[in-house]
């Protein structure tokens, strides 16, 4: 009989333990995902002479990734219902190094584009399973930290994938670089594998099902913003070196400036996180749409003035981070208010807005950065005042 409470205390404690070890390799997979989505940005130079393109259309390899993920993540959420959670997260990370292996040892450009698309499938395939499955393996008061530790993976991928891809870049060469991205994605397979338990998979949930959600006039109100505001603020990171060169940073000076930009982006989405618990997501969107327009046009002025100032420069990389990752907190918490019993549909639909953003982008960058960087800043800081006027629009869904 005395050793009956001794068994009841310690078996809870055993699962809880494995969970949170399972959830700590799923943030490194999602950092894996995060590193491939934002590296190519680090050494875009580099590559688009390595394949004899311009950087405009080197750069069309982000967009590339990005509308597939955007197109695919919903898709795919639906036809993977049904396979076991961890042969889904181990299958997700091979193809996504296979993809990264067959990027690094592409002969051209078609092939880049085509092996970037079958990333896309891998990191679609993976982040939205991650989260959920991160979820459901600790207890519910636990559930929250689970989850900001899966998704502070991606976080700290934005902050250090594109200066390490950077670093990479200039030790190695950008293929060595994709080699080693391929790698740690593979290196997270292994983990997955021998780390998370054999889970089930779930009851099928029919795409339509899944887009139902979209005929709220919340969610249909809400999403364009979270398009058009990544648009505007992430449209022309993939070309942020040769941002970086026409404001006067050379060198390794690159790198540090990219790392500020990648600060900005965690200190802006941990403030956001904040201030919409305190003040609500409409006064955050205006404030940082204002401060995201305001960046934009003073680096395109920068730019055009050839104003090579260091400490400017990184000022601007800050405020440019913040102002890219400040949007999802507010726009999670319009969407959740919109729509309260559909929160994993329209947070899911949010992150593929976001992605759609990017691609769009991404996309007006690279067709306008032949034209002067100046001009390309100018358009997405008039893009980022159309958004605080779109804001302005749909204030009442909040």
């Amino acid at each position: 009989m005395s050793n009956i409470p001794v068994k009841t205390a310690a078996a809870p404690a055993a699962p809880a333990a494995r969970g949170l070890g399972s959830t700590a390799v799923l943030a490194l997979g999602t950092f894996a995902v995060g590193t491939d989505a934002y590296v190519v940005a680090g050494f875009l130079p580099a590559m688009a002479d390595s394949l004899r393109v311009s950087e405009g259309a080197a750069g069309q390899s982000a967009t590339a990734f990005a509308v597939a993920y955007a197109v695919l993540a919903p898709v795919l959420a639906t036809a993977t219902t049904r396979i076991p959670r961890r042969a889904l997260l181990v299958g997700a990370l091979v193809l996504l190094a296979a993809a990264n292996l067959g990027s690094a040892l592409a002969p051209s450009f078609p092939v880049l584009m085509a092996t970037r698309v079958l990333a896309a499938f891998g990191a679609a395939a993976f982040t939205p399973s991650a989260g959920a499955v991160a979820a459901s393996l600790v207890a519910p008061a636990q559930r929250g930290r689970a989850l900001a530790v899966v998704i502070g993976g991606l976080t700290v991928a934005t902050a250090l994938g594109v200066p390490l891809g950077n670093l990479a870049g200039r030790l190695l060469d950008w293929r060595a670089a994709l080699g080693l991205v391929a790698a740690l994605c593979a290196l997270c397979a292994a983990g997955v594998f021998a780390v998370m338990p054999v889970l089930p998979g779930g009851p099928r949930v029919p795409l339509r099902a899944r887009l139902n959600a979209l005929r709220l006039p919340g969610v249909v109100a809400v999403l364009p913003l979270t398009v058009l505001g990544l648009a505007a603020s992430y449209g022309l990171y993939a070309y942020a070196v040769p941002i970086l060169h026409a404001l006067g940073a050379e060198g390794g000076a690159e790198m540090w400036l990219l790392f500020l930009y990648g600060a900005g982006a965690v200190a802006g989405n941990l403030a956001a996180g904040a201030a919409v618990d305190r003040y609500g997501p409409v006064r955050v969107l205006a404030a940082g749409y204002t401060a995201l327009a305001v960046t934009l046009a003073a680096t395109a002025w920068a730019a055009g003035a050839h104003v090579h100032r260091l400490p400017l420069a990184g000022l601007l990389m800050v405020a440019w981070g913040a102002g890219t990752w400040f949007q999802t907190p507010a726009q999670q918490v319009r969407l959740i208010s919109a729509a309260p019993r559909e929160t994993p549909v329209v947070v899911g639909l949010n992150a593929s807005a976001l992605y759609l953003g990017i691609a769009l982008g991404t996309g007006l960058g690279g067709l306008l950065l032949p034209v002067g960087v100046p001009a390309a800043l100018a358009a997405c800081a008039g893009l980022a005042v159309l958004s605080l006027a779109y804001l302005g629009l749909t204030r009442r869904y909040r």
